[in-house]
């Protein structure tokens, strides 16, 4: 089991930067994927960026591609979301998650995680 804590939400202007952390805690958390996701009002949860657990690779959703980095420090359990050039579409609850990865590169931005984070409210205004 995994546990998950998000931190660095907050307000934020157009065209600003944030970046969102998490704290992961639990055994053997080299072997999972890390990802970030995001849920807007009215609309459904959609996968944001994920990291594998072997050589960072790193898969991002096409709205986010060239502004968001996603990262990960194994020495301190911690993910990160870089976030540029913020959008008001950008607005939402963002949340932290992890996934076993079964073998190297299996998980992606269509896989299904089942540890996740409380969620912290990133808002960009016009």
């Amino acid at each position: 089991q995994v546990q998950l804590v998000e931190s660095g939400g907050g307000l934020v202007q157009f065209g600003g930067s944030l970046t969102l952390s998490c704290a992961a805690s639990g055994e053997a958390l080299e072997y999972y994927a890390l990802g970030w996701f995001r849920q807007a009002p009215g609309k459904e949860r959609e996968a944001v960026a994920v990291i594998s657990s072997v050589n960072d690779r790193t898969y991002y959703a096409d709205s986010v591609k060239g502004r968001f980095t996603i990262s990960r420090d194994g020495a301190t359990n911690t993910v990160s979301l870089q976030m540029n050039s913020l959008k008001p579409d950008d607005t939402g609850v963002y949340y932290c998650a992890a996934q076993w990865e079964v073998a190297p590169g299996l998980i992606n931005l269509k896989s299904d995680f089942h540890s996740w984070g409380q969620g912290t409210q990133v808002t960009v205004s016009s």
